[in-house]
């Protein structure tokens, strides 16, 4: 120190010291990017319940109305609309839908009486010219089920009468084999003559007559609301036949 002191009164100048390291400054921070430049991450779709609705019932009237008409291309449309825009949101919602409507429409039909739809029981089948003798008509089986017969094997009278139908052991209904001039049930064998009477197999009696008159105008009409049985002696009421002259 005393060297140094004297190194310094006499003028001399110490050496300079090591130079320090560079001080380095920090990195400047990044600019920041205004947020509308930023990428906005896509928004989920979210369709309205009236969407909804309208796809399920669009995709269901393609395919009620595909198999209505028969129409593989109306039911492919159906389900094509169903899976291509259905998502499983949708699809929930639409079950619940339909789960609801189902059970709506439901409570709706229990709250009305049920209603049979019959054909009527009266109905003209034309005029006594258009049944030849000795033959059965299946023209109004299918829709009124009866057969007009004319023939004069009952009794030898020349009648024309409608039979029901329907066979007395069961209630099948048979069929007329006009080779063997023979009505036959196809359920158990039953068999009946061209005038009803039965013959074979296991109908206990002769199929039953419904009632038959000439209407003012000249066609026969037909009224199903009357019974006629053979064996309760019924046949012998006019109304049960129509006498050809």
């Amino acid at each position: 120190m005393v060297r140094a002191a004297r190194k310094v009164t006499s003028g001399e100048v110490p050496a300079k010291a090591e130079a320090a390291e560079p001080v380095v400054a920090p990195p400047m921070p990044a600019k920041p990017v205004p947020s509308s430049a930023k990428k906005k991450a896509p928004e989920p779709v979210r369709r309205s319940l009236g969407t909804i609705i309208t796809v399920a019932v669009t995709s269901l009237a393609c395919f009620v109305f595909g198999g209505l008409l028969s129409s593989p291309l109306l039911m492919g449309l159906g389900v094509l609309i169903w899976f291509t825009l259905m998502s499983p949101f949708m699809a929930a919602w639409a079950s619940i839908g339909a789960v609801t409507g189902i059970a709506t429409l439901g409570t709706a039909r229990f709250m009305f009486p049920n209603v049979l739809v019959e054909p009527p029981s009266k109905f003209k089948v034309g005029p006594a010219s258009d049944y030849p003798l000795n033959t059965v008509s299946n023209k109004w089986k299918d829709l009124f089920g009866i057969w007009i017969v004319h023939t004069d094997q009952y009794e030898g009278k020349n009648l024309i009468y409608a039979l029901s139908a329907v066979c007395t052991h069961l209630g099948c209904t048979p069929n007329w084999l006009d080779g063997e001039q023979k009505f036959k049930c196809p359920c158990h064998g039953s068999g009946f003559y061209i005038t009803g009477v039965n013959f074979e197999g296991p109908a206990p009696r002769p199929l039953e007559r419904v009632g038959l008159r000439i209407a003012e105008d000249g066609l026969l009409e037909v009224d199903k609301s009357l019974k006629f049985q053979e064996e309760m002696g019924q046949w012998t009421d006019p109304a049960s036949c129509v006498d050809v002259v």
